[in-house]
């Protein structure tokens, strides 16, 4: 019995050089049930491929701005072509110039939790992909989505993957989004600083402004000052009618008390039109308020100008409340200036994201692709059974007397009992 165990094809000891027509005969032995398993494997391959959702893929390409200056961008190509032979020395080149930095910061501020965090929210990802916690939520989103970037080039790929092809370009375009909102809050640049401290310095400006403008309102209430100037020239000129208004009644004072005596109606109407243009003259002079005990202030109040005698003393304190509203309104207006100027080197200074190739709606579905997953799994389900086929053939074959069939049927058996128990 051992010589025919060593000669038969189909013993264990010969299925390791069994010659391929025998295996091929094997299997043409068991055509019929390889023949079904093979309809039913397709169908079953063809509906598992048919089951399985839709992928749909969306990119965006963006090339994050170098930290390096013009020149310092073509020193560095200098610096990287003329070290080309040298890679490790032209990588430190462009490295000890800022190339590529942009680059690995760009990559980490994608990744960051606030960026996940708010596509998780805005895209409710939890419900998305059935997950209870935001951690979890984080993860499957980190495997539906691959941020790569070209090393030579520094482009960043973004490539974000979803069963609906308008969900996964909206989220392509959020990771932009995100970014470009992250890097605009995180920007610490030097225009960034000098333009919140003008912008500071601008308020207080325009608080001083207004209080300035307010102190000069109040004097010029309570003094009946507006110009200075145009008021004294004004002043001036009414007190100089009113006085040659009065030298010429007091002439025809003279006049009358000469030709009609003192009793006269004439005379004593030209006396009362001479007391009046005194009284006015006084008043404009300010001669009688200020003998009369009153102070500065009170000695103009609810007068239409501030009288002549007080003209001096009102200049100094009302030039130097039109000289601070000067110089605030001056200061405001280049406070002004440099805030826009500030803004407008923030916005140069600024990274902003470059994009290159937008995302847009997949036409066609990223996965499965249902023709070679529907023949991979059919072939893997062929061997297997072939393999099975011939296993069972060669374990038939072995005598039962045997020490390994021995052995592997008391395993079975033991399994069994145990199983049953």
């Amino acid at each position: 019995m051992s010589s025919v165990a060593k000669t038969d094809p189909s013993s264990p000891q010969t299925m390791r050089v069994m010659p391929w027509l025998e295996r091929l005969s094997v299997l043409w032995m068991h055509r019929r049930n390889l023949m079904r398993i093979a309809v039913v494997s397709f169908f079953a391959s063809l509906l598992i491929s048919v089951v399985i959702p839709k992928q749909y893929k969306a990119s965006a390409s963006i090339m994050p701005p170098s930290n390096a200056g013009a020149s310092s961008a073509m020193l560095a190509a200098v610096t990287g072509r003329a070290l080309g032979g040298m890679g490790g020395l032209g990588s430190l080149a462009g490295s000890l110039l800022g190339i590529g930095n942009s680059t690995a910061l760009f990559l980490d501020l994608l990744h960051s939790g606030t960026v996940t965090g708010h596509i998780i929210d805005r895209f409710d990802l939890r419900r998305v992909y059935r997950k209870r916690y935001k951690v979890d939520a984080a993860k499957a989103l980190a495997k539906h989505t691959s941020i790569q970037d070209d090393k030579k080039s520094g482009v960043i790929t973004i490539t974000v993957e979803d069963r609906d092809p308008q969900r996964a370009r909206d989220m392509a375009q959020a990771y932009l989004d995100e970014l470009n909102l992250l890097v605009n809050r995180t920007n610490t640049s030097s225009a960034h600083q000098e333009r919140i401290f003008v912008q500071k310095r601008l308020v207080q400006a325009k608080t001083d402004l207004q209080r300035a403008q307010q102190d000069l309102s109040d004097f010029s209430s309570r003094t009946s000052t507006i110009d200075l100037k145009e008021q004294a020239r004004a002043l001036v000129g009414s007190a100089a009618q009113l006085q040659a208004q009065v030298l010429q009644e007091d002439s025809n004072i003279s006049s009358l008390r000469q030709v009609y005596g003192d009793g006269n109606v004439r005379l004593r109407a030209a006396k009362a039109r001479v007391a009046s243009l005194r009284s006015e003259l006084s008043k404009m002079n300010g001669v009688g308020m200020l003998e009369a005990g009153e102070d500065e202030e009170a000695s103009v109040s609810g007068r239409l100008s501030p009288p002549l005698r007080q003209l001096p003393r009102l200049a100094v304190p009302f030039a130097n409340r039109y000289r601070e509203v000067q110089v605030q309104e001056k200061l405001f207006e280049l406070l002004t200036e440099q805030l826009e100027m500030a803004r407008i080197s923030e916005a140069k200074d600024v990274p902003v994201v470059s994009v290159i190739d937008a995302p847009g709606i997949a036409e066609k579905k990223s996965y499965p692709p249902r023709a070679l997953l529907t023949l991979g799994l059919w072939l893997a389900t062929m061997i297997a059974a072939c393999t099975a086929v011939l296993l069972c053939h060669a374990w038939r074959s072995i005598d039962a007397d045997d020490p390994r069939r021995v052995f592997a049927s008391d395993i079975s058996s033991r399994l069994l009992r145990r199983g049953g128990a």
